[in-house]
Order: structure tokens, then C-alpha cells, then sequence
């Protein structure tokens, strides 16, 4: 478990465990003698991926982001991904049990982000994981996910989000809506139109943690407030940082490049800590530009 404080808020990695992925989708049209550089794929040209989602602790709340693969994957699928469901083993091991949930955000609705939303009760019925909690997902997202085109329908589980929607539970954004103070969401498109990335900024306050935890945004750092960004596909990996490195999963490459430009733009100068998605390692970082202009990732340590 990966655990630091941002201000007053405490942020924990929980996984649900990896899983492998094709390396050309996974890099798109970047050749496999440059990302090879950076990521080993296996004899089937497959690398592997992470499920990293990110547990806030406000003081009042306690907020996951993303909730993994989940354990309802059919047979077909589970035949190309597996289907490790490790997510509800992990919270508990830190701790943390479904019923201490409160809000659960998806920065989209592709099966490997939302799937431990919904899973099945003794009788078969789908049922919230998480009974506490109250879910949000972007409308635009949920739209598309009723409808998708041939390219992608196969990302899309309507288990894992109609009955959350049907029943009241899951709260549809627009994007740019603050979920609860220093928590607010914000579009980035490009892997699908209106994916959103979580944007958290923590207050200088101290968090009182326990011991060992690693603190970042200290009082002394010129910054108004310690930002962290939950930036899902945009930036799957640490090896996904240049500008036009994306994956073949993007529905919109050009548009992945400007909101990448965006949030750099933003992020690197106020030094935003950012948490990668599918980075089986490296679950978060500075993203930082050299001296020869390059994009960089700086670990924590």
C-alpha cells in the first residue's frame, strides 16, 4: 500500500491487482523499438498493466476513485485480461471494510475502471459493492456507454453502472462540479470525450497521520495549496508522458495531445503530484520537464 498526506487530506493506493495488456494497444502507434525501451513485454508482445485506485480520507469522508476490474468479467474476457479482483482484499488488508466508503468517482465507464461498483449477492442480484456510497460518473460518459460504436463496444458493462443510475445511486456530472470541498472534477478528452481526471488540493493544515506516511505540501512550499490529480487515461503510465505517446484504446489521439498540453500547462509549474492508473510500479509522481525540454517523472520516495 502506497500512502502519503497532501495538506489535510490523507491519499492511500489500493490495487486491484495487474493484468496483461497488448503492447501495441497499449502504446498505439508508437513503434515497439521505442516503448520497449521503457516497458518489457512478454514473448506475446504483452506487457503489464496496473489497476491503481486512490483512497482519500478528508477527515469527513472517505472517497474512492476508481474501483478496478471488479469480478463480473465474462468468459471472453477473462480469457485476454484474467480477472485478478483484488481490490476488496487490498482495502481490507488496509483497513478498510465496503461499508466505510461514502463517494465513489469514475473518470469513465470502461470495464477495467468501474467494475467493483456493482458485484453479485448470494442470489445473483447485481448490488452496490459499497452500500454507503454515493457514485458519480460523467453524464456524457453514461450517454455514450448506452450506444457505443463498434470500435469500443467491447469496454463497456452495463452491469457495472445502469443500476447505480436506475436506482438513484450514481450522480451524472457535467464536469467542473466539486464533490465535496477540495475535491472537484474537470474533462479532459481524448481516450473517450468525456473522460474527467480527479483534481484534489488538500489545505495546508496538516493531516495527522500515522507514523511513516510520506507528507508532501509542506507549509513552507510557495504553493497555495498541495494539488494532486487522479489524470486515469490521459496519462495511463509513467511511460506515457511524452505529448504523443498514447494508446491505441484513444478515440480521439489529437485531442489527447491538446489535454495533455492543458494539463501540463497547469500541473507542472504548481507541481501537481500525479496519480497514474495502470502503472504496475510507479502509482504516482512529479511529471517534470528537463533541461532539454523532455517530460520526466519524479518518484517519491
Amino acid at each position: 500500500m502506497h500512502r502519503l498526506t497532501l495538506g489535510n487530506f490523507e491519499l492511500n493506493i489500493f490495487s486491484d491487482g495487474q493484468y496483461p495488456l497488448d503492447g501495441g494497444a497499449f502504446f498505439g502507434v508508437v513503434p515497439k523499438v521505442m516503448w520497449s525501451k521503457k516497458v518489457t513485454a512478454d514473448e506475446r508482445n504483452y506487457c503489464t498493466a496496473g489497476l491503481n485506485s486512490l483512497l482519500i480520507r478528508t477527515g469527513s469522508e472517505t472517497v474512492l476513485v476508481e474501483t478496478g476490474m471488479g469480478n463480473k468479467l465474462p468468459e471472453r474476457m477473462r480469457k485476454f485480461y484474467g480477472q485478478p479482483a483484488q481490490l476488496l482484499d487490498n482495502l481490507a488488508a488496509g483497513g478498510v471494510s465496503p461499508d466505510d466508503i461514502d463517494i465513489v468517482i469514475n473518470s469513465h465507464l470502461h470495464f477495467d475502471h468501474c467494475g467493483w461498483n456493482t458485484m453479485r449477492d448470494k442470489a445473483g442480484k447485481i448490488v452496490p459493492t459499497f452500500p454507503r456510497a454515493k457514485y458519480y460518473a460523467p453524464w456524457g460518459e453514461w450517454e455514450y456507454a448506452r450506444h457505443p460504436s463498434e470500435r469500443d463496444a467491447i469496454s463497456f458493462m452495463s452491469e457495472n453502472y445502469d443500476p447505480l443510475v436506475e436506482s438513484g445511486r450514481m450522480t451524472l456530472l457535467k464536469g467542473g462540479e466539486q464533490i465535496v470541498p477540495g475535491i472537484s472534477v474537470k474533462i479532459f478528452p481524448g481516450h473517450t470525450a468525456h473522460m474527467m481526471g480527479i483534481i484534489i488540493r488538500g489545505s495546508q493544515r496538516p493531516h495527522p497521520v500515522a507514523q511513516n506516511a510520506t507528507r508532501v505540501g509542506h507549509p513552507q512550499d510557495s504553493l497555495s495549496c498541495p494539488t494532486a490529480c487522479y489524470i486515469s487515461d490521459l496519462i495511463p503510465t509513467t511511460a506515457h508522458i511524452d505529448l504523443t505517446w498514447g494508446m491505441g484504446f484513444d478515440l480521439y489521439p489529437l485531442q489527447t495531445i491538446q489535454s495533455k498540453k492543458e494539463y501540463y500547462a497547469q500541473a507542472v509549474p504548481e507541481k501537481w503530484l500525479t496519480v497514474f492508473t495502470h502503472d504496475p510500479e510507479i502509482p504516482w509522481g512529479y511529471v517534470e520537464k528537463d533541461d532539454a525540454g523532455k517530460m520526466t517523472v519524479r518518484r517519491l520516495e
